[in-house]
């Protein structure tokens, strides 16, 4: 079967049909870098990546945009807080949001914009909704029209007026409407400024994601992404804003992830329930953390407590032990044939695994899947006396395959470590000094592969290794 979709912009899933046959043109909302990101913005970045990763495995060219907002009221205001200039701070953490982001796995964006370098293009598409009639100056503001747009309200399947008395919205004298949003917002004392035809001012936020994102995807894209609690206003006020300058769909498909809590309660730091993804790897290791946001379906709420982490850890443990024990079997093969059942099993439970995937990307069920595998790999290898290459290889091929979409058993992280080979010349060394009796150099060979994260096991058929999690 074709992957499909669910589509948050008509509420059913879709067929995946691209806007260029063979490419995938995606963006995800990014952070604000005004300080650590916390363990809920965690989410939306493994769970893209992962599918980001499988559209790759998939066969397409993805060319994956996501922002980095460095310019808000929140980095201004903490800017002024620490004494230091906007850029600064932003600079300080977008290279800790990639420690972070490197850490849990997340592989690098194709483009990675900055609202501060995009200020042409964010102008030009003002100055555009303005000759349009779609939006108008006030004192140096500039405000987005929502009468002016028919379809406002299409992806919050609400009208204008269902709108206006939910939301939230500050008196400003002059909007035209209350829901009106700033495009452009004139020049305050202490703020960092760019000219414009307007004057000297900045972009509102929601006018960046736009700007930058047809600048790199032109005006439709394929996918647009982020957490559920951007739909509204930021989604919305993303498609009012881009369509009513460009006359065409913005993107096709609109995905959002679910809600993640902690115990049960939405993250709140007045709650005292606030955790950082920082805090987070602190404590657990960082595909323990990858596996769990990858354990429910994107779009369900999923609860962050200690015990499903150690639950998660335990579970990225067995596809180690698995890999390893793979490994170890590898470099004694046997010469007789003996995975007769394994091999066609393995291709079976990978086409179990594409259909879980192509089904509106269900990571729950393909985790489901791997662990299927992984038991009839295990028992393969514990009940075959001399395991035959072909079927250890193929084992390592299906491990392989899953772990480069997923990113939880670490076969790619470990191998760029490029250190194989030093490792099974200690080991071999330290199996010296265990014959010879020599404990305390055996003791030294293992702590100091410990310390540089490698866990050894003892085993009748000889040490077994593993990079911890």
């Amino acid at each position: 079967m074709s992957m499909v979709l669910y589509n948050d912009l008509t509420r059913t899933k879709e067929p995946f049909v691209p806007v260029r046959e063979g490419h995938v043109g995606f963006y995800s909302c990014g952070p604000t870098v005004y300080d650590f990101f916390h363990i809920g913005n965690a989410r939306p970045f493994i769970v893209f990546d992962t599918l980001r990763r499988y559209f790759e495995y998939s066969g397409y060219e993805v060319t994956y945009v996501q922002n980095f907002t460095d310019i808000d009221d929140k980095m201004i205001n903490r800017a002024n807080q620490e004494g230091i200039s906007v850029s600064e701070l932003a600079d300080r953490f977008i290279a800790e949001y990639y420690r972070d982001a490197d850490a849990l796995g997340v592989r690098r964006p194709t483009h990675a914009p900055k609202a501060t370098e995009h200020m042409a293009e964010i102008i030009d598409l003002v100055s555009t909704l303005i000759e349009k009639g779609h939006a108008y100056e006030v004192n140096g503001d500039v405000f987005f029209d929502v009468a002016s747009f028919p379809a406002y309200g299409v992806l919050a399947k609400q009208s204008l007026e269902d709108l206006q008395s939910a939301a939230r919205t500050d008196v400003n004298e002059q909007k035209r409407h209350p829901l009106d949003f700033a495009l452009w917002k004139s020049k305050k004392e202490g703020e960092p400024s760019w000219p414009s035809p307007w004057g000297e001012g900045r972009p509102g936020w929601h006018i960046e994601c736009s700007a930058m994102s047809m600048k790199y995807l032109g005006s439709t894209l394929d996918i647009h992404s982020g957490g559920t609690d951007l739909t509204f206003p930021h989604h919305e006020n993303e498609i009012a804003q881009a369509e009513a300058a460009t006359g065409k769909t913005f993107a096709k498909y609109w995905i959002h992830n679910g809600f993640l809590l902690i115990d049960r309660e939405k993250m709140s730091k007045s709650l005292g329930n606030f955790l950082t993804a920082r805090a987070a790897l602190e404590k657990f290791p960082p595909r323990a953390i990858r596996f769990f946001m990858l354990s429910a379906h994107y779009r369900s709420p999923i609860n962050f407590t200690e015990e499903s982490l150690i639950q998660a850890q335990s579970a990225v443990e067995r596809l180690d032990n698995c890999w390893s024990d793979l490994q170890h079997a590898k470099k004694n093969p046997g010469s007789k044939e003996g995975g007769a059942e394994l091999v066609p099993l393995l291709d079976g439970l990978k086409n179990r695994f594409k259909e879980a995937m192509d089904d509106d990307f269900n990571t729950a069920a393909a985790l489901g899947v791997i662990f299927e595998g992984v038991k009839a790999i295990n028992t393969f290898l514990k009940e075959s006396s001399e395991p035959d290459l072909p079927s250890l290889e193929r084992a390592e091929q299906f491990l392989r395959s899953v772990d480069s979409i997923l990113g939880i058993i670490g076969i790619e992280e470990g191998e760029a470590h490029g250190d194989e080979g030093e490792i099974e010349n200690l080991l071999k060394e330290r199996e010296t000094a265990r014959r010879e009796r020599n404990f305390s150099r055996s003791d030294e060979i293992r702590d100091t592969l410990a310390a540089r994260g490698i866990l050894l096991e003892d085993t009748p058929q000889g040490t077994k290794w593993k990079r911890r999690g």
